[in-house]
């Protein structure tokens, strides 16, 4: 059976992009069937793969449109058993061009639906920092969502708003949403980010990762040589912390 996960906030620079493809390259470690879908117009999870967003003929736009398949635009990773549906710069136009549209917010779950559950195992979502058109599909068709968050002060107050809308999300359109809090780039030298972390346990534990996710520079220097963490440096830590999120996603899978 397959699962979708989205991983999605409303703030940048939480390593959201990150995460999507960390985990996905993890999960593929693991013998599962992994697609990425880029759904975020700046387009990282496309270029960290080596991707050339201004030199596609296909992308994830064409299939919301409704001009073709998941499964026609999708390309094969260096990385075995993970394959991606690019992102191209159109989807900054897309995200207005769908709103007004009926339905608009189901257009993706209806091609997931298309696509059917043999193909992968695993399909993770990359959103954009903003709750537009384009991460309302990703949170529709999506079984999980996980929301990468600093320990910081603003990403923490942030955090509690963008879960309130989630929950309205999940009443109104997508009533088999969950979701599930992980901390990342942290730094346990930093007395604040120690603090904050404490006050999560004690107000999310039963939707926070035990994984966390710590400051490493190889995770901010793969996306460089286009590969994941677990390729550009597969003992690091971050790829250690990744698999650690791996094993914890699969270990609640049911």
């Amino acid at each position: 059976m397959s699962r979708t996960i989205v991983i999605s906030n409303q703030k940048g620079g939480v390593a959201k992009t990150t995460t999507c493809l960390s985990l996905g390259a993890c999960l593929a470690e693991m013998q599962q069937n992994v697609l990425l879908i880029d759904l975020d117009p700046q387009a990282h999870l496309t270029i960290s793969l080596g991707l050339n967003p201004e030199r596609l003929r296909r992308a994830v736009d064409d299939v919301l449109l409704g001009y073709t398949s998941l499964i026609s635009v999708s390309r094969e990773s260096p990385v075995p058993s993970l394959d991606i549906v690019p992102a191209s710069r159109m989807l900054t136009v897309l995200d207005k061009v769908l709103y007004g549209r009926p339905g608009y917010q189901f257009h993706l779950k209806k091609e997931l639906e298309a696509l059917g559950e043999e193909l992968y195992n695993f399909i993770l979502i990359d959103c954009p920092p903003s709750l537009g058109t384009l991460t309302l599909n990703g949170l529709v068709a999506a079984d999980v969502l996980i929301i990468p968050v600093q320990c910081d002060y603003y990403a923490a107050q942030s955090l509690y708003h963008f879960i309130k809308m989630v929950r309205q999300v999940k009443e109104k359109m997508n009533p088999r949403l969950v979701y599930r809090v992980l901390v990342t780039m942290y730094d346990r030298r930093n007395k604040i980010c120690r603090i904050i972390h404490e006050q999560m346990q004690r107000g999310l534990n039963n939707v926070l990762f035990d994984t966390v996710i710590e400051v490493d520079t190889r995770l901010r220097e793969s996306p460089a040589f286009s590969q994941p963490v677990t390729l550009y440096a597969p003992s690091s830590r971050g790829s250690r912390q990744y698999r650690a999120l791996a094993r914890e996603l699969m270990d609640n899978a049911g």
